[in-house]
Order: structure tokens, then C-alpha cells, then sequence
């Protein structure tokens, strides 16, 4: 075994006075060594020698620029040495070199919460326990370092502290536009999203992913009587069909449904050939296709009569569905009970079917069926050739206008902090 490699071993087995005069031997012999200058600016900083750490890992930042672990190692030596400024940026660029970085966030975060860049420690917070959290770490007690405890344990209260402030600063405006008494599923579907209370779901199979609005009758199917303007839609079939006959002899304009390869490959399933499911999309993400829609102004016509779900950035999702021959997609469930999927039937061969919450309904063109995507959900294609639905979301047809205009700002305004956390 190499002297490093010998050095290593200790350190992993604890014996750390050991470790650190094998790390010395290692840094006679490779002074730019980045580990060892690692290793042994941190003894420095334990025992209070400042300079010394700065100085160490100042010669480890030159020998690897790229070194994260050197950054935030320097980043804990330029605070202790006072120059917090500094340390907020060395921080940071820990974080840029690995955004996985977990430990270097929350100290980054703890940075900028002592700079009182509030808002900006509680985004970085959050990322830093989301991050650990989904690879099992910082659970528990136990699942955290004992070195770390007292700052994971920060930053989950200031976390929950935010929460608050942030639940206050999104239910005010709403109350100051729609009055109290309007929004009382509102308020408590909030409580619900920042565990200030506990979910209680009407039909265990309901499970939203993202956002459970309490009070609303819950059930795989609903009633067709609940949608007056279903008629209307069905009455525009065979118009819808022939608009999408025109655009299924090329593949010009369809987008994948899943925009990764890693998201199909999780999802789709297929019996004699690649899977595929793509789509003709008229709204993605909210935002209107005019390309598609000026192909098929009939069918976009007919959309605009029913009430899709409008959150800015989010819904509603409109789409010609095309499953290829063979194509399963997999159990999954939605975000919110908020709104539902609608489907009407275009091109359904035999043995096609969806299932919501473990009851099966084969399509039948020309006859919409509406569910709630918040019940674990699949469909499939068994068949030999293609199936395309018109899919389209639409408000829950229980809630109320109030509510509906509310939940359109709450999930824009939660979705816009979803976002920046993920971009941090």
C-alpha cells in the first residue's frame, strides 16, 4: 500500500492522529498534494490555527482550481478568520463546481442567512435538504453526520419558519381580493402544502403528488352530468377527426411526452417494439401552440368552449395523445386534485384501455370519459396499430370560481419558487 493510500485507510477508520502524520509524509513527499493539504488545514482550523488552514488551502485551490472540496474547506477558513464576504463567494463556487453538493449549499446558506440575504439562504436551504434527503441523508438524526446535526437542524427550522412567512405572504392578497369566507379549502389546502396540517384523503387511492385541495368529492370517474358542454365536444368528433387525419401521415409537430430519454425509460413499457408516446400538443406548460392549432382551427375552436384549467407556466396540457402499437404507460399519479384529465377518443383499436384507480375503461371514440389523475392512473395499447385521445385538463368541476382563480396564483406564485430552487 502507497504512503496515501495508508493515510487514507486511516482517516476512514478513524484514527485521525494517525492519519494526519501519514498525511505530513504524503506532503513532504507531493507537496501540492491536494488531499493531504485538505486534510490538514482542517487539524489546522480544529486547533485554531487560521492562518495556517488559509495558507494550506490556498496551495490546494492553485493545485486544483476545480476541487470543491477544497472550496468549502476554504470557505470554513475565510470565516474563521472573519472575512465573511469572502467566504460567501468561496461557498458558492463550491456549489457551481458540484451543484450536488449538499454540505457546501448549506453552509452557502448559512453564509448568505448571516449576510441577511434572507430569501436567498432559505432557497439554498431548501435545495441542500431536498438533495440529501432524496439520497436518504439528513432524515434523522441519525442519518445525519454528527458534525452536521446543528446546522441540518438550523436549517429545517428556518425552513418551517419560512413557510410561514410564506404562507401569510400568498394567502393575504387573496383574502384582500376575495374575502376570508371564500376561501376556506384554499387556506387549508395551504396549511396541507406546508405540513401545518395533516392530509386527510376521502378515498385512500387519492394521493396528489403536489397539491390536495380537502372537501372535494373524490372518485376515479366523474359523473358525465357534472359537464354540460360534454355533448357539445362530442357533437365536433368526427370534424376532430378529420383535422387529426391530416396531421397523422407525418410526424411533423408531434413532441415527445417525456422530453428525456431517462423519463421514458421509467415510464413506457413496450410488448414487440420500442414504445412511444408523443403528441400533437395545442397548450404545453400553458402556453398556446399556435402551429398546431392554426393546422387544426376546428379543433382548437372546440377546446376553447370548456373550461381548461389555466395556471400560468403549468396548464393546461392539450394534445392529439398518439400511443404506437404495443406502448404501456406505467402506473403514476398527478400533481393536484385541482383539476382533472379529460379524454375524447379518436383512433381507438381493440385492446386499448386506461385504468384509474384500479378500474378499467376501455375508450370508446367519440365518448369522453374525465378522471382524476390524483388515483394512481395507466393506459395501454395492445394493439397492432396506433390510438390517439385528445387529452386536455380541466378545473374540478367542484370548485368554485373563487377558487379557481385563487389556486391559479397560488400554484404560478409556488411553482415560480419550485423553479428557482431547482435552477440554484
Amino acid at each position: 500500500m502507497d504512503l496515501a493510500a495508508e493515510a487514507q485507510e486511516l482517516l476512514r477508520q478513524g484514527r485521525i492522529p494517525e492519519a494526519e502524520a501519514a498525511f505530513t509524509r504524503v506532503l513532504q513527499a507531493t507537496p501540492h498534494h491536494v488531499e493531504a493539504l485538505n486534510v490538514l488545514a482542517l487539524s489546522a482550523l480544529r486547533a485554531g490555527r487560521v492562518p495556517q488552514a488559509l495558507d494550506l488551502l490556498h496551495r490546494a485551490a492553485i493545485s486544483d482550481p476545480l476541487d470543491a472540496v477544497t472550496q468549502l474547506h476554504l470557505g470554513r477558513a475565510l470565516e474563521a478568520a472573519g472575512d465573511f464576504a469572502a467566504a460567501l463567494l468561496t461557498y458558492e463556487a463550491a456549489v457551481r463546481l458540484r451543484p450536488d453538493f449538499s454540505v457546501a449549499r448549506l453552509y452557502w446558506a448559512g453564509s448568505l442567512e448571516r449576510a441577511n440575504l434572507i430569501d436567498r439562504a432559505v432557497i439554498q436551504y431548501v435545495r441542500a435538504l431536498e438533495d440529501a434527503q432524496k439520497s436518504g441523508r439528513w432524515l434523522t438524526p441519525e442519518s445525519t453526520p454528527p458534525a452536521l446535526r446543528q446546522l441540518v437542524e438550523h436549517a429545517v427550522t428556518t425552513v418551517r419558519d419560512n413557510r410561514n412567512r410564506a404562507f401569510a405572504n400568498l394567502f393575504e392578497p387573496l383574502v384582500n381580493r376575495f374575502g376570508k369566507d371564500a376561501l376556506t379549502r384554499v387556506a387549508q389546502a395551504l396549511r396541507i402544502y406546508f405540513k401545518r396540517e395533516a392530509a386527510v384523503f376521502p378515498d385512500p387511492r387519492q394521493r396528489p403528488t403536489f397539491l390536495f385541495v380537502p372537501g372535494l368529492p373524490a372518485s376515479p370517474y366523474l359523473d358525465r352530468a357534472l359537464f354540460p358542454w360534454v355533448g357539445a365536444l362530442e357533437a365536433e368528433t368526427a370534424d376532430v377527426q378529420a383535422e387529426l387525419g391530416r396531421l397523422l401521415p407525418d410526424s411533423r409537430g408531434r413532441e415527445r411526452v417525456f422530453d428525456t430519454p431517462a423519463l421514458e425509460q421509467a415510464n413506457l413499457r413496450g410488448t414487440g417494439s420500442a414504445p412511444s408516446w408523443t403528441g400533437y400538443y395545442f397548450y404545453r406548460y400553458g402556453l398556446r401552440r399556435e402551429d398546431n392549432c392554426g393546422a387544426c382551427p376546428h379543433t382548437a375552436r372546440a377546446l376553447e368552449s370548456i373550461p381548461l384549467s389555466r395556471v400560468r407556466a403549468h396548464g393546461p396540457e392539450v394534445l392529439f395523445s398518439v400511443f404506437t402499437p404495443g406502448t404501456h404507460l406505467l402506473p403514476h399519479r398527478g400533481v393536484t386534485n385541482t383539476r382533472l384529465v379529460g379524454h375524447l377518443p379518436l383512433v381507438i383499436p381493440e385492446n386499448c384501455a386506461l385504468n384509474v384507480g384500479g378500474e378499467q375503461h376501455a375508450w370508446v371514440e367519440g365518448r369522453t370519459v374525465i378522471f382524476d389523475d390524483t388515483y394512481e392512473h395507466e393506459a395501454w395499447n395492445r394493439s397492432s396499430s396506433i390510438r390517439v385521445v385528445l387529452i386536455f385538463d380541466i378545473w374540478n368541476p367542484y370548485l368554485t370560481e373563487v377558487e379557481r382563480l385563487a389556486f391559479a396564483d397560488l400554484i404560478a406564485a409556488i411553482g415560480d419558487f419550485r423553479e428557482t430552487v431547482e435552477k440554484a
